[in-house]
């Protein structure tokens, strides 16, 4: 990068964290700490619920996933505003009366001490983990792309974080949040906008590129469990998630908990709900559009440059050199062919078009086997490489093809992205430790001050393990599915517990807490057989439906458990 890139860069970066740190200094008691003093109006609280879910793996992964696979991935957030509805309707208005410092509060009130540990420990397994890997996607990508040191780039992330959470609290994380998805959106759109500019083709030839490569696949109404992205995984399978993400994710429900009035928290909730759908799309356009301009530049090979590096050191190069030859060839000619087909579109000519469609994505799967080889040459050289390049090729393209200064926005909005999110997980980690476990059942009876205090420390601890889980983590899949797919496997029995406690009044809390031990273990059992058989059944299953079984596995058996229990 240009010295002006790492000037907007660490600049950017710089900013934010002192501001935060500046807003929020000076002393606080634990309501100030953990609810940010109640006096959030509603766009701070919408703001920062999107820039908590924004993470930099939707920035790197969601335009990689596009690139590859279309726009499809939208259906995944067709739940979100009727989630945002149900949550308004019935979870916050039980909140405020309780006028809770975290979710778990309520299940005490309603079952028993042991319900509310279970589901305030399921959440910090499954948060914790998640800030781990929040902090390691990004620092996997962004220290290849800039030759930064792994764990150096991890550790930056993970300090940057931890200094203004610690310092500042609840509102602090809000605060900056509203700094951070100015930067983001605004990178992004920015970005977008650049690409089509870029492009040596009309928008609306671009848009026939696009849809006659399958990339403007927006819905798909087939039933299939076993995949991921359909409608009737969204407005099911997603539609649980996001109902236990909003509604009983800690990260997520203290970004609300701190506004002014039940009203400004309700509002801030549906602004995410009816603004988080235009944004992924808008980032998904984008990714599709850099698929688009690939068609008519030559794109890389494999977008991972360190992989590609290390194969011309090896005694693969010569290998390699054939089927980068054998790529360019296939490239040109397909070139020539979306030439063709433009003019065919333009002179109204049907059949011709079908024909020239079929003849290019047939020209595309041979690229792809081209590439297969390539991922296969990286395992043979190196059975621990990476493969999976889509989390790479945006900010690949970001790099190559954008002017000095847009590089390093971009390099911020990843930054900013990482720090927004992770600063609400450990924010979220510290509060629900402290007063779900510490205060609760630890250290009975102390000051307001020294609660405050064990929260502060218990953010750094959370903080500490975060960056030492990166550190030592491997990465699997596509980023944005790994993060899904790990809330997927504790979402459902967590959400499954909250609507026992808010739908079946008769049903007690020894029979709800058997119910989600049982349910947890099911969903981890099917994941571990996903893909082959249990008990002689074949299980091929997306993971999104996770959270529906699992929610009602619970309730299911919760009701079973109580009726045998009565008898």
């Amino acid at each position: 990068m240009s010295s002006l890139d790492w000037i907007i860069l660490f600049g950017t970066l710089i900013l934010i964290v002192g501001y935060g740190v500046y807003k929020t200094y000076g002393p606080k008691d634990m309501e100030k700490y953990l609810k940010g003093g109640n006096d959030m109006n509603w766009w701070t609280i919408g703001l920062s619920i999107m820039a908590t879910q924004a993470s930099a793996i939707t920035f790197l992964s969601t335009p990689g996933q596009a690139y590859s696979d279309g726009m499809r991935f939208i259906q995944f957030y067709f739940g979100l505003p009727v989630a945002m509805i149900i949550l308004s309707v019935f979870f916050l208005p039980i909140y405020y009366k309780l006028k809770v410092y975290t979710a778990y509060e309520f299940l005490e009130s309603r079952f028993d001490l042991k319900t509310r540990t279970l589901a305030a420990s399921l959440f910090l397994i499954q948060r914790g983990l998640a800030a781990g890997i929040t902090i390691y996607a990004p620092s996997i990508i962004l220290s290849t792309l800039l030759n930064w040191n792994l764990n150096f780039t991890i550790v930056f992330i993970g300090l940057m974080v931890i200094v203004y959470t610690v310092s500042g609290g609840t509102k602090a994380v809000s605060i900056t949040q509203k700094q951070q998805m100015a930067v983001m959106m605004g990178g992004m759109v920015l970005a977008g906008i650049l690409v089509i500019q870029m492009l040596p083709v009309k928008f609306s030839e671009a848009l026939h590129v696009a849809g006659k490569m399958d990339r403007l696949n927006i819905t798909n109404f087939e039933f299939d469990l076993s995949d991921r992205y359909n409608f009737w995984s969204g407005m099911t399978g997603a539609l649980f998630l996001f109902m236990s993400y909003f509604g009983t994710d800690q990260s997520q429900v203290q970004r609300y908990l701190s506004g002014s009035s039940l009203k400004q928290s309700r509002m801030g909730l549906m602004m995410n709900g009816f603004l988080k759908v235009p944004m992924q799309f808008v980032i998904l356009f984008i990714g599709v559009m850099v698929f688009v301009f690939y068609q008519f530049y030559q794109p890389p090979l494999f977008f991972n440059q360190v992989q590609v590096d290390k194969l011309r050191q090896s005694e693969y190069n010569s290998s390699y050199s054939d089927l980068e030859d054998a790529y360019k060839e296939g490239f040109e000619t397909k070139n020539q062919q979306l030439f063709e087909m433009l003019d065919a579109i333009k002179e109204e000519e049907p059949e011709r078009v079908a024909q020239l469609k079929a003849t290019i994505n047939a020209k595309e799967k041979d690229q792809e086997a081209i590439r297969q080889q390539v991922k296969d040459l990286i395992l043979v050289n190196d059975p621990a490489g990476e493969t999976n390049d889509t989390d790479y090729v945006f900010m690949r393209f970001v790099m190559d093809y954008l002017p000095k200064g847009v590089v390093g926005l971009l390099f911020a909005v990843i930054f900013s992205a990482a720090m927004s999110s992770t600063a609400s997980e450990l924010n979220a980690l510290g509060s629900t430790s402290t007063v779900d476990v510490y205060k609760r059942s630890l250290n009975k009876g102390r000051s307001s001050n020294h609660y405050m205090l064990s929260s502060k420390w218990l953010t750094a601890i959370w903080g500490g393990f975060a960056i030492l889980f990166a550190a030592y983590a491997t990465l699997f899949e596509n980023l944005i599915q790994a993060v899904n797919l790990l809330g997927s496997l504790f979402y459902g029995a967590i959400l499954g517990i909250f609507l026992v406690g808010f739908l079946m009044k008769w049903v007690k809390g020894h029979a709800t807490f058997i119910a989600a031990i049982i349910a947890e273990g099911i969903i981890l059992l099917i994941h571990w057989f996903n893909g082959s058989e249990l008990f002689g059944i074949p299980i091929d299953i997306g993971f999104l439906w996770y959270n529906a079984i699992g929610c009602l596995l619970v309730m299911s058996l919760a009701a079973g458990i109580q009726l045998i229990v009565r008898k």
